[in-house]
């Protein structure tokens, strides 16, 4: 009797951010993407009236999951597991997004000025073929910033860089300028802790280098 194959594993991000891609790039991993169609705000809201309020942690790990599982529903190749992630930056206690417009930005930095935040990004990794098994961990970095005047404010804020970002920053941009030091891993402030990708795929019985390109 031959030996029966084994199946190859892929990673199928569910993401569009392009920093999570360019964090799975650089360390060499094979992988596609799929956006999804969650609607982050439907399903915070259904879990605050569930569960009562949830923590920036607890959101970024929501969400995480909830783009994972809509993914995960589209009929996928067998070896494939599908990764969902998602940021949220806390600053004094409270959440933060995405800014997304100018005036949101620009009165984000001037909190974020001279201050101290901790960046959540939520992780889940799920394999379609055992839904049940999926398995899920959030990854925090604290972040300090450098005080920013007005001019630099008003200059990064038109550079349109934090309108789609988390906290409003980027840690790998224009906004590392204005970053003094982090406490914690590097490219979770990018979107993804390839540290924890490997810890979530050693559970689900894959072995990072079969990523490897």
């Amino acid at each position: 009797m031959s030996e029966q194959l084994k199946t190859e594993p892929s990673l199928l991000l569910a993401s569009a951010s392009w920093g999570r891609k360019k964090v799975l790039t650089d360390a060499g991993l094979k992988f596609a993407t799929q956006v999804s169609n969650v609607d982050e705000d439907a399903v915070l809201a259904a879990a605050v009236a569930a569960d009562g309020e949830q923590s920036p942690a607890q959101t970024a790990l929501l969400l995480a999951r909830a783009k994972a599982e809509d993914v995960a529903t589209g009929g996928h190749a067998a070896g494939t597991v599908v990764l969902g992630c998602d940021s949220v930056f806390e600053l004094g206690g409270v959440a933060y997004g995405k800014p997304h417009t100018e005036e949101v930005a620009r009165e984000r930095w001037k909190q974020l000025s001279g201050s101290t935040g901790v960046l959540h990004s939520g992780h889940w990794l799920i394999d379609p073929a055992h839904p049940n098994q999926a398995r899920g961990q959030v990854s925090s970095t604290v972040v300090h910033f450098s005080t920013v005047s007005d001019a630099e404010i008003e200059a990064y804020v038109a550079s349109g860089e934090p309108l789609p970002c988390a906290g409003a920053f980027t840690i790998d941009g224009l906004a590392a300028a204005f970053i003094e030091s982090i406490e914690g891993n590097f490219q979770n402030v990018v979107g993804l802790d390839v540290f924890v990708l490997r810890s979530l795929l050693a559970q689900s019985g894959i072995s990072i280098v079969d990523l490897w390109k």
